[in-house]
């Protein structure tokens, strides 16, 4: 018996192969490494293979974009302009987001808690908490996760895309459940988090059924030449049922209504570190993924497809703008605004061509980095206990005379809100305008007209918080700002340059985004 082994392009996984790497030896530092010395080890080990990743990356960059060498790495990944392109802006944003896990602030205690394992209340977590504990699980959790974030967008066949899918998400799940003050609504959140993640996953992979049905492939090429081709007569409904049930699997994680009912209480309970990471990673990769899938498979259904992306994206405007101008936490409102852009977003996949890719990188890039910063700023507003500092203060009036307590974070706040309404002159107005440019000319003017309907009531709660911050005083003493020990601060300040320099000087980001907007049909 003759045996064929696979031809594997391993220079192209590389940045993936550092991260996934770096997350083995992170879980093996929990096991070797003292107590101690794990915050420093850890902290250090992830910033160092994001790092490192960068540079094989950028490597990579020169070879693929530069000299147009695209290949098919294995049967199911894919290395192309678009690829290399989505896998930086996520490990930007792992970047940040790791910088803010790390962080322990002023008042020396951080978002997670001091052992996940300890039952919330208990004499056992009471005592992880005076032997002043730290939790370090997040790490090689995190670095998994990104892994999975940066194979997903390549991911060119159906059991790829679901195997990238359950590596972002099962170290989510845990993650969730991990935050150091109210741990049961943590808890509560990561269960529902896990519940409906299985929904989306059995969503996908009953789509993924009936397009191998179809076309006896999971390829994602094979599937769009059956596909064109047409089957067996009386089964072309199969192809229509296939790629809806996959693009429903995805709208899950993108958190697009209907299916967004786990983002408002997930956001809201896990830890907000991780609630950065998941809002700009996960919606950023997740749309990615339904980029390519419908570039290479969707294209040859778009006219059946696009009544159902066309409602799905006016429904997540509609429900992400009524609900947020009545939410009172800060953490829920940028759910809910999270949910709006999700809208906006699909406006762009649903012009599945380069220039509509070139608009989908170019905002997950903006509203992730500048979502990860506005996260990182609520981690630093605290509920203060006679001096002491405690949860973070989530309820919208914690933020009053936020302006006088602390002048630069209300400042980059004030940024980050400035650039989710579209302001001009911020990141998220150059976003915006690529991908209401992009639907004009992709034929969903209605669709454009809707989206900026929706931006302008959506500023109205951005606004409010602003007017709170710089308008009103604070009320009384039971909210105090911790400073960051550098990691946070770091973060925000990188934010907020870009959230600036790509507003201002759009030119140079959006070109190179042009010209990585090329997808391996």
């Amino acid at each position: 018996m003759s045996f064929t082994a696979p031809v594997i392009e391993w220079a192209g996984l590389t940045p993936v192969l550092i991260i996934l790497g770096a997350g083995v030896i992170s879980v093996l530092a929990e096991a070797l490494v003292p107590r101690a010395a794990r915050p420093f080890t850890q902290t250090l080990l992830s910033v160092l293979a994001v790092l490192g990743s960068a540079v094989a990356l950028a490597r990579r960059w020169k070879v693929v974009v530069l000299e147009g060498t695209w290949q098919e790495l294995t049967g199911g990944v894919v290395e192309d302009p678009f690829g290399v392109a989505a896998q930086t802006i996520l490990l930007a944003v792992g970047l940040l987001a790791i910088l803010v896990m790390a962080d322990r602030t002023t008042a020396d205690d951080g978002a997670f808690a001091a052992q996940a394992a300890d039952r919330p209340g208990s004499a056992e977590e009471a005592e992880s908490i005076h032997a002043g504990w730290i939790a370090t699980e997040m790490f090689p959790l995190t670095l998994f996760s990104l892994g999975g974030m940066m194979l997903f967008p390549m991911a060119n066949d159906m059991i790829t895309l679901f195997v990238a899918l359950e590596l972002v998400s099962l170290p989510l799940y845990i993650m969730a459940a991990m935050a150091r003050h109210r741990r049961l609504l943590s808890q509560e959140a990561a269960m529902k988090y896990f519940v409906l993640g299985a929904f989306s996953s059995a969503f996908l992979l009953m789509g993924a059924a009936l397009l191998y049905g179809v076309s006896a492939s999971v390829s994602y090429r094979e599937i769009a030449n059956a596909v064109v081709r047409g089957g067996l007569e009386g089964t072309d409904w199969l192809s229509l049922a296939g790629v809806a049930l996959v693009t429903i699997g995805l709208l899950f994680k993108t958190a697009a209504a209907p299916f967004h009912a786990w983002s408002p209480d997930v956001y809201q309970g896990a830890p907000t570190p991780v609630t950065g990471f998941m809002a700009a990673g996960v919606k950023a990769t997740a749309f990615l993924a339904l980029g390519r899938f419908y570039y290479v498979i969707g294209v040859t259904l778009y006219r059946d497809m696009t009544p159902l992306l066309g409602a799905v994206a006016i429904l997540t405007m509609v429900v992400g703008t009524v609900a947020g101008v009545v939410q009172t936490d800060v953490k829920r409102m940028l759910a809910y605004s999270a949910i709006a852009h999700a809208g906006y977003m699909l406006i762009a996949v649903m012009v599945p061509n380069s220039v509509g890719m070139s608009a989908l990188l170019l905002y997950a890039l903006t509203y992730g980095v500048a979502t990860v910063g506005a996260f990182g700023v609520v981690t630093l507003v605290r509920s203060s206990h006679d001096g002491i500092p405690g949860a973070e203060a989530t309820d919208l009036d914690a933020f009053a005379g936020l302006g006088r307590r602390s002048p630069w974070l209300a400042g980059a706040m004030t940024l980050f809100m400035l650039s989710f309404a579209g302001i001009p002159l911020t990141a998220g107005f150059v976003a915006k305008f690529e991908v209401f440019i992009v639907g004009i000319a992709g034929g969903a003017t209605w669709l454009v007209v809707a989206a900026i309907i929706s931006s302008v009531a959506t500023a109205f709660f951005y606004m409010r918080l602003v007017v709170l911050m710089f308008f009103r005083e604070a009320e009384d003493e039971r909210v105090t700002v911790v400073a960051s020990m550098g990691p946070t601060a770091l973060t925000i300040g990188l934010a907020a340059a870009v959230t600036v320099l790509v507003g201002v000087l759009p030119q140079t980001v959006a070109a190179m985004l042009a010209n990585a907007a090329m997808l391996m049909p």
